[in-house]
Formats: structure tokens, C-alpha cells, sequence
């Protein structure tokens, strides 16, 4: 099945968020009474990882030979290459300003997701960058049972980032954490409208609903980094944004 309107909106008033916070307390104060069972609650990557302190302050980093040769090859600081050297499995692509890695949670992105937009500077005003979380999907599923145990309300929770893609111009939001979602939806086999069986639909559903929250959340001075939408189709079986990840035997650009 599949819904024939949704709703969304951003949560108001919430804060920067701090070092050591409780999202959880952050936003049911935004949400109020708003929230209702099988609403889809998107939080940006940005608010997990400030909360988790996942900042690298650049002046305690020291770059590796590896990492000050590829800095070069890469027109990039040497110690942020050292942060996507050390959140990164493996090296797929370089070119001045971009570095092309298999992150360590197995998602192939730019830069492995170090990032300085959105980033306050230190204390001592020094530079510092902000790193993934380091398990997305048990975050996710932590804060959705933190909401339905204070609330009294399930809510399927998701983690968005914005991304490039290999096809396509332009960032999009994908889901790079999930808990109470099907991630993916495989329809083959059904009937298409013709009657015909489906051979290779799968949708991409967490990403599809990271890219609908995305829009809302802006990627500059927004400070929107969450929204609900209601009216999702959650049937299905529970499926965590890992399970998005495509398998390198099924990769054609690997």
C-alpha cells in the first residue's frame, strides 16, 4: 500500500545542541502534543553527532605520511585527510577537493562525512570538524524508545545526511540511520498496472523520506534540523538504514 497524502512539518525552537544533551528532551519539547503513533520523526546527522561530541579539533590532529601525500593529490588540509583516513575502510576515488571513501559503516560518500558547515568553532577558537555518529541505527532506535517510554507514542525515527550520488548532480538527503522503518520495500513480483510482475523494484523507502524531510531542513542557516511526517505507509518488516547498503558484488562502480 502506499499513502495518498502525507504531512509534514519542522519542529520549532529547538536549540543549538551542546555536547552531552538529551535529544530526547530537546525534541518532545519541540514536538508538545503533537506526535502520534506512525509518525516518521527525521533528525539531522548534525544533531546526533554535536550531542555525541563528535568534533576533532583540527590542531591535535597530525597527519600521517599517507594522509599528507593524498592531502596534495587532493588540494585538502592534511589533517582533515587524516579524520577520512581514520572513519574510512578503503580509498575508491580522489580529485582536488574530494576524496571518494568507503566509510566504516560500509556507505560509500565524500569526504566520509567530515564536515565543517554548521560547525562552531572551539572553546580556544580554534578550527574543529564534526564526524559521523558511530552507529546511527542504534541511535535511532534509542531515541525512539526514549520517546515511546517519556511520551507513550511510537514513532519510527531516522537519521538524514546529505549526500552526492554517482548518477546525478547535486546533494540529496538519504538515511543513514532507521528504527521502525522498511527501509527497503521489495515489490517484486507484484502486478504493475498492466499486469504485468515486477522484476527489480526495491524503494529505497528511509531514503526517500530523508530526502522529503531534507527539503524542510534546509542545508544552510535553516536551523531546522527536524521534521515529522504523517501519513507514512510503515507496514512491512523492519529493515535499519544498514540495510540500504549495497553489497560491492551488486556495485557496478566498484
Amino acid at each position: 500500500m502506499t499513502a495518498n497524502s502525507l504531512t509534514s512539518w519542522v519542529l520549532e525552537g529547538i536549540p543549538l545542541v551542546r555536547p552531552g544533551d538529551d535529544l530526547a528532551t530537546i525534541l518532545l519539547e519541540a514536538a508538545g502534543d503533537d506526535l502520534r503513533d506512525g509518525d516518521v520523526l527525521v533528525v539531522a546527522q548534525k544533531v546526533f553527532s554535536k550531542a555525541q561530541d563528535r568534533y576533532a579539533a583540527l590542531n591535535t590532529v597530525t597527519p600521517s605520511p599517507e594522509a599528507e601525500a593524498l592531502a596534495v593529490e587532493t588540494e585538502k588540509d592534511p589533517r582533515v585527510v587524516e579524520l577520512i583516513l581514520g572513519e574510512s575502510r578503503e580509498v575508491l576515488r580522489k580529485r582536488p577537493g574530494v576524496i571518494i571513501v568507503v566509510h566504516r559503516l560500509g556507505m560509500v560518500m565524500a569526504n566520509a562525512g567530515i564536515d565543517a558547515s554548521n560547525v562552531e568553532r572551539a572553546d580556544d577558537d580554534s578550527e574543529q570538524v564534526l564526524l559521523l555518529p558511530v552507529d546511527p541505527d542504534h541511535d535511532c532506535a534509542h531515541l525512539r524508545g526514549e520517546i515511546r517510554a517519556r511520551k507513550g507514542v511510537d514513532v519510527a525515527v531516522i537519521m538524514n545526511d546529505s549526500v552526492g550520488r554517482a548518477w546525478r548532480s547535486g546533494t540529496v538527503g538519504i538515511a543513514i540511520g532507521a528504527s521502525g522503518v522498511p527501509s527497503l520495500r521489495d515489490l517484486r513480483g507484484q502486478d504493475d498496472m498492466f499486469g504485468r510482475p515486477l522484476q527489480s523494484s526495491i524503494v529505497g523507502v528511509a531514503d526517500e523520506l530523508a530526502a522529503a524531510a531534507s527539503i524542510l531542513q534546509g542545508q544552510a542557516a535553516e536551523a531546522a534540523p527536524a521534521v515529522v511526517i504523517r501519513g507514512v505507509d510503515l507496514s512491512g518488516r523492519e529493515i535499519p538504514a544498514k540495510g540500504l547498503i549495497r553489497d560491492v558484488s551488486e556495485d557496478l562502480f566498484r
